[in-house]
């Protein structure tokens, strides 16, 4: 029995899609953001990222459904997409005031942390034109029906935007489901998203609704407990003493509480510092039961922003790939620990470099 019903590639235009705000980030390299002279610029979203993983690191047909306010900084987050390989057919371009009263695109300023002291991120993003994506703005049964997509990926940040892009979520994924798509949500809880809309209880009352929704449902610790309630019991904040078995435990509710979940997978991180982290992940799917990745102690890490959605899309693409579940949590551990060798959002790891430490390899020079 396989862990997932896949359409066949030569049935659909796309292998993979992804609905989400693409913001423009701004990062102050080893520096600070309160004292930065200069920032390198870098797109991200955490629904985007995992299309353009599956696209640049792993070749696959990928495409973008987000929306931008149509000025110079929006044609930038555009033309970081196109480096990215995506199809940007599907990006809905609104038109601009001059001022940004009505609609304006998001900046993300993010520092990467070192040792002690931890990254921290700073979004600028109140009304934009992501977060104003409604029902009926995207033409759903053309993408699903006419053109065709494998697999569809959204989440959690996308939906706290607004009551609207909760509302368009589960608009994309009925659609989905009704011709056959896969469909991933990420958790990826966000305290500051959900602060001055309701908090922990708004965000559950969001992401509980969409969440019988979904086939493949990832998070972390913090997303599970704080996206939807369930807790992973006799675990420190930090996770120092996480072990398998209480991840377990947590992933038999969930599969309890929402049978249409095929497949379950989580990340397991131990911050040790900024620049140190335990590094692993597990899976579940109800045919092949639970399993878990290589785990990495002491991996060492340039800039963590983006490690999750990378698992994420390693994950995703061997589950498309037709691998084992055992293959597929290996590739997106692997995938996740290279991208966060290297700075931004987005990985910039190949597939072979990802095949190669999956199975073991080293980081020994290759020449």
């Amino acid at each position: 029995m396989p862990d997932l019903t896949i359409r066949p590639a030569a049935e659909t235009r796309y292998d993979a899609v992804s609905l989400g705000e693409v913001m423009l980030r701004l990062d102050p390299g080893e520096g600070r953001i309160r004292t930065a002279r200069q920032f390198r610029a870098w797109e991200g979203g955490g629904e985007y990222n995992v299309a353009r993983g599956l696209r640049r690191a792993f070749g696959l047909r990928a495409a973008v459904v987000t929306a931008l306010a149509d000025n110079e900084v929006g044609r930038l987050v555009e033309d970081f997409m196109l480096q990215g390989g995506l199809d940007t057919q599907f990006v809905r371009w609104v038109p601009y005031d001059g001022v940004g009263r009505a609609v304006r695109n998001g900046l993300n300023f993010t520092e990467r942390g070192f040792g002690v002291r931890g990254a921290v991120g700073v979004s600028d993003r109140g009304h934009t034109a992501a977060s104003q994506l409604k029902p009926g703005d995207v033409d759903w049964e053309h993408l699903f029906g006419e053109l065709g997509v494998r697999w569809f990926h959204t989440g959690g940040i996308f939906a706290a935007l607004s009551d609207s892009a909760a509302e368009t979520v589960i608009e994309a994924v009925t659609v989905a489901h009704e011709h056959g798509t896969v469909v991933s949500y990420d958790l990826n809880y966000r305290p500051s998203l959900w602060k001055a809309v309701g908090g922990q209880a708004r965000a559950q009352e969001v992401n509980r609704e969409i969440a019988p929704h979904i086939d493949v449902m990832i998070g972390n610790e913090e997303d599970f407990t704080a996206s939807l309630g369930f807790e992973v019991e006799g675990v420190d904040e930090n996770l120092s003493d996480l072990e398998v078995d209480k991840f377990a435990a947590m992933i038999e509710k969930v599969a309890a509480t929402y049978p249409n979940f095929q497949v379950i997978a989580t990340t397991m991180r131990t911050v040790r510092t900024a620049t140190v982290n335990d590094w692993g992940a597990i899976a579940w799917s109800r045919a092949s039961g639970l399993v878990q990745a290589t785990h990495r102690p002491g991996l060492e890490i340039l800039d963590r922003v983006g490690g999750g959605d990378s698992f994420a899309s390693g994950l995703a693409f061997g589950l498309l790939d037709g691998q084992p579940l055992q293959t597929a949590v290996e590739y997106g551990a692997a995938h996740g620990a290279l991208a966060m060798t290297t700075p931004g959002d987005t990985t910039m790891a190949t597939k072979a470099e990802v095949l190669k430490l999956a199975g073991g390899g080293s980081a020994r020079v290759d020449r």
